[in-house]
């Protein structure tokens, strides 16, 4: 890539098939006038990403080729725009990982999250592949870059995408200060979605998993009770006013429906995987519980970055383990063991590898 006057080649880490991850040796692409180049600092493992290396696939996303993963991803632009839009060399930048794009079914307007034919950095949804930013080097539309704010850091920053989605999950809830909210899964989105209810004004946020770690870490982040998940009895017995689901499983959703009180509110966070799920949605019936979706976001990253920023928004516990890009699948082996990982993160500026294949 000659435009960039600097030796760009360098790795990217591409998951092939099943258990088949491995960092590649790659070029940037030719940036278009409207695309800037972005040097990866930080990149967050997302469940997804775990998906596709475990099961070659993530819900009815097929691995079909070769793909970079990675949508969670901070850096510094090295190589600005050509057409004068978006930030300029030297910005350093979060990453809005979305293209919307409508055609067929019909969807609001002002909420481009749930646009047909909107595309996702790192995703097998679309053929061929949105490819990801996990990569030294990534060109990316300068429509996606959001400039950080003084005293940010790129390790926090590297949070806004996660803590976007929570931040849209609980606005999806509504007004919840002075309410009692019951947060089922405590991973890295249900932890983030505990800081974004303590920040809103939530009286009392009491927090569900199966795991012990995931559970301190969410009373880090703000939550004021804990139950593990085997606990059915106590988890009836909260009767909260909102539910937020965030484990992604049969079982959480039936505990959210289970442990909302009567005309309550239940927010499902966590994609299922496609199919029938076996839940007592009688329950939701008789009890006149109102279910509600809730998927990535739309411009909510602006507020989260700002959020970050001034201290409002407290993250930094959701992380728990920090490692170079040269050791990726050691960090994805931790990261799939949500026992004893929250957010991992990946550091492209460290114990860099020269790219293999």
């Amino acid at each position: 890539m000659a435009a960039l006057n600097q030796g760009t080649t360098g790795s990217a880490l591409v998951v092939h098939g099943v258990d088949d991850l491995r960092l590649d040796s790659v070029e940037p692409d030719e940036p278009k006038s409207d695309e800037a180049v972005v040097e990866i600092a930080y990149g967050g493992i997302c469940g997804s990403d775990l998906h596709y290396w475990l099961h070659g696939a993530a819900g009815e996303s097929i691995l079909r080729e070769p793909l970079v993963l990675g949508h969670e991803v901070v850096g510094t632009v090295v190589q600005a725009a050509a057409d004068g839009t978006g930030p300029d060399k030297g910005t350093r930048v979060a990453v809005h990982p979305a293209s919307p794009g409508g055609t067929g079914a019909r969807y609001p307007e002002d909420r481009p999250n749930l646009s047909p034919a909107c595309t996702y950095l790192g995703s097998a949804a679309r053929f061929p592949h949105t490819q990801g930013a996990f990569s030294q080097f990534a060109v990316l539309p300068a429509r996606m870059l959001r400039g950080l704010p003084e005293g940010l850091s790129l390790r926090t920053a590297a949070l806004a995408e996660p803590a976007s989605v929570a931040w849209h999950a609980v606005a999806r809830a509504g007004g919840v200060r002075g309410k009692r909210v019951l947060v089922i899964g405590s991973g890295p989105i249900g932890c983030l979605i505990v800081a974004v209810l303590k920040r809103a004004g939530a009286a009392e946020i009491i927090a569900v998993d199966v795991h012990e770690k995931p559970l301190a870490t969410a009373r880090l982040m703000g939550a004021t009770r804990a139950i593990l998940a085997t606990d059915a009895e106590a988890i009836a017995a909260v009767e909260a006013d909102v539910t937020l689901e965030s484990s992604g499983n049969h079982r959480g959703l039936d505990s959210a429906i289970r442990g909302t009180m009567r005309s309550g509110k239940v927010v499902m966070v966590g994609l299922l995987p496609s199919g029938d799920q076996p839940v007592s949605i009688s329950l939701a019936i008789t009890r006149e519980l109102e279910l509600v979706g809730s998927f990535r976001f739309n411009t909510e990253m602006d507020q989260v970055i700002e959020a970050l920023a001034d201290g409002s928004l407290s993250a930094d516990h959701v992380i728990t383990h920090e490692y170079p890009f040269s050791e990726a699948l050691e960090a994805f082996s931790t990261a799939r063991d949500a026992s004893r990982s929250g957010k991992v993160l990946l550091s492209f500026t460290s114990g860099m590898p020269t790219g293999t294949n």
